[in-house]
């Protein structure tokens, strides 16, 4: 998904996957997809976000995936071919601490992806979430270039789709990595499972004790950003797990995941709690700190400010360790600074 703060310019219509089609580094024998146990009997078949259903005669074995995907499947022994990103390899939260040897890195960028590149690893499956609000698979996205888009012509797309609980994305991707042959119970992602649920009742138990109302934003120089809810599912999981989460009721009609609010009117809500996306939570401190305003809101004045994971988590690990930081987080804040 596109950040909030930058669109990318569409650009020119390439020619490079003709000029790749006969230099092809995969081999025509069938293999399992790296990790996975066996290759299963095809045909092969998944559901996709947007509903449809991908048939293939055989099961995929060399897979493209955007970066939370390709977490998600290597947490569970899929390892991809290749990856595409939004950012750099090296700062994307999906793929901290994970083995990305031997793994194309096709793009870090938001709407840039080296399709010609791409051509030459030869696979027959690429992997990405839905976005029912933009009707889009990541990376082909509306804003994304032209030719990037070309990655579609490549090989079948599926994802599971972006909707009200990343519990649906954990799940998803895990029914995707068993399609492809990975042993689920024997898994990381089976042990990150059980200690995501431990983390969830440690919040469920920690907002029993608490009465918060939270904001979730993004804040940039010119615009405060307040995150819709029914398009952020982590936002979602929250509030249905004790954190009631603030609904903006001006979200943006062109995108949808924000309100869009100047720093004029930044004081339109007053949460107990602000939520700052983590991807850049540091240079948010920043931004906020030069506008005269931004003490006008309860919650900034009385700096009770935590970490959003926002529009990012897939996996049960990284959702066992946000949920951690954020209880711990929220457990030692005022609730009652709006009585």
């Amino acid at each position: 998904m596109r950040s909030p703060l930058s669109l990318a310019v569409a650009g020119a219509l390439a020619l490079a996957l003709t000029a790749c089609s006969s230099d092809v580094k995969g081999d025509d024998d069938a293999k399992p997809a790296s990790g996975a146990s066996a290759t299963p009997e095809g045909p092969w078949s998944f559901t996709d976000g947007s509903g449809e259903k991908v048939e293939l005669d055989e099961v995929p074995t060399r897979i493209i995936a955007h970066s939370a995907e390709a977490a998600a499947l290597m947490s569970y022994g899929i390892r991809p071919v290749g990856i595409y990103g939004d950012e750099s390899v090296k700062t994307d939260p999906n793929l901290q601490g994970l083995d990305l040897s031997g793994i194309e890195i096709l793009g870090e960028e938001w709407g840039s992806i080296d399709v010609a590149k791409a051509s030459t690893l030869s696979p027959d499956l690429i992997v990405a979430d839905w976005w029912p609000a933009e009707k889009a698979h990541s990376g082909m996205e509306e804003g994304v270039k032209a030719k990037s888009k070309k990655i579609a012509e490549l090989a079948p797309v599926v994802g599971v789709s972006q909707g009200d609980s990343i519990l649906d994305l954990a799940e998803g991707y895990e029914d995707l990595a068993e399609s492809l042959g990975a042993d689920v119970e024997n898994s990381q992602g089976a042990k990150d499972k059980a200690a995501f649920e431990k983390a969830r009742d440690t919040f469920v138990a920690a907002m029993d004790e608490k009465d918060f109302t939270a904001l979730a934003v993004s804040p940039a120089s010119d615009l405060l950003y307040v995150a819709n809810p029914e398009y952020a599912p982590e936002l979602l999981d929250f509030d249905r797990w004790g954190l009631d989460i603030i609904e903006p009721d001006s979200p943006d009609k062109g995108f949808p995941y924000w309100e869009n609010l100047s720093w004029e009117n930044a004081d339109k809500y007053q949460p107990d709690v602000l939520m700052f996306d983590n991807r850049s939570m540091a240079a948010d401190r920043k931004t906020v700190q030069s506008q005269p305003t931004w003490n006008s809101i309860r919650a900034a004045k009385a700096d009770q400010i935590v970490e959003w994971p926002g529009f990012w988590l897939h996996t049960y690990g990284h959702y066992a360790t946000a949920l951690t930081k954020l209880t711990e987080q929220l457990s030692g804040l005022d609730d009652s600074i709006g009585d």
